[in-house]
């Protein structure tokens, strides 16, 4: 075994993004991506729950889909609950699945669902899922509004309960709010540089600095439209990986692979609800290009061949999505 190989074996392997929907392909698909994250590594994974515009109701159904799953197969899952979960999981040889909302409308206008969902495994939700919501505005919206009242009671709820709150798929003024409001460490589970590819869905270096100021994490994105053109390989993943690194340091950046496990699923979904997404994005391309699991321990190769030190390397596959697990999440009562 080389010493890449060694060292992605021995380091916990966190992605803070898996878009496990029906937008994104089958359950059997879905299914069959976690056996492959499995194989490649991955010790702690964060699947999408829900996404705006799904309601509570969808929302709950899915957790409880999912909930049985791990339940059904102790064998190789058990529930994301807490940073140490992630560890025992890594030791058992078992891989520990948590739950996100891409969005926040399954939360309704009820800030009493945040703690709800807190405690049956929701550790952190985007504000908004490109387009305006009752938090804010998306980042593909035709405004750049900021946080509503709304949002600024539900940023504070999800801080107070330990629910990370995630900029991703945001629009620019609300992601600035949510910053100022902050009391704790905020993310983007999932968003590549606007400097390497300029698209609505990456975020610039301002952003990220602001988001680092918080204590907060950026995780690289696997999808080829926001890489570069259309491309998905382990060099581009690297390229973004690496611009974060040199900008805001190797413990603000980790893994959100957003590795759908179908893409030619979502690519009909968005050329089916083309309104939604703006005409010049690379949106109209029916063969959408997406990083697999299997090039993360790819990734870990390159960056010991780019020099980068162990612990920096530990930190970025998943040392720093555990470290924010201890500082944020709060137990469960």
């Amino acid at each position: 075994m080389s010493d890449a190989a060694q060292l992605h074996s021995d380091a916990l392997v966190w992605d803070q993004t898996f878009p496990a929907t029906l937008t994104c392909g089958s359950w059997a698909s879905h299914f069959n991506a976690l056996e492959r994250m499995k194989i490649s590594g991955y010790d702690a994974i964060s699947i999408t729950i829900a996404a705006d515009p799904d309601d509570t109701m969808s929302a709950i159904s899915r957790i409880a889909m999912w909930r049985s799953f791990v339940a059904d197969n102790p064998d190789r899952y058990r529930l994301l609950m807490t940073a140490d979960d992630a560890l025992s999981a890594k030791a058992d040889g078992k891989v520990a699945l948590g739950f996100h909302f891409q969005g926040t409308t399954p939360f309704g206008r009820d800030i009493g669902l945040v703690e709800v969902f807190c405690r049956l495994g929701v550790r952190h939700a985007l504000m908004a899922y490109n387009q305006k919501n009752h938090v804010g505005d998306g980042c593909h919206e035709r405004t750049d509004g900021g946080l509503s009242r709304f949002g600024l009671e539900l940023v504070a709820e999800m801080q107070r309960v330990g629910m990370l709150v995630d900029c991703t798929h945001t629009g620019r003024q609300t992601s600035l709010d949510v910053f100022e409001a902050a009391t704790a460490p905020v993310i983007y589970s999932h968003s590549n540089a606007a400097a390497l590819k300029d698209h609505q869905r990456n975020i610039d270096d301002e952003m990220a600095k602001k988001c680092a100021a918080t204590g907060g994490v950026v995780g690289i994105n696997g999808i080829g439209i926001f890489l570069g053109d259309n491309d998905s390989s382990t060099d581009a993943l690297f390229r973004h990986l690496d611009h974060w690194v040199q900008l805001i340091g190797a413990q603000h950046v980790g893994i959100g692979l957003d590795s759908v496990s179908e893409p030619e699923v979502l690519a009909a979904v968005v050329q089916a609800q083309a309104s939604k997404y703006p005409v010049g994005q690379d949106y109209e391309t029916s063969v959408l290009h997406v990083s697999t699991p299997e090039q993360i321990p790819e990734l870990t190769e390159r960056m010991v061949r780019a020099g980068y030190a162990e612990t920096d390397i530990r930190d970025i596959l998943g040392g720093n999505w555990l470290r924010l697990a201890r500082d944020v999440w709060k137990p469960i009562p």
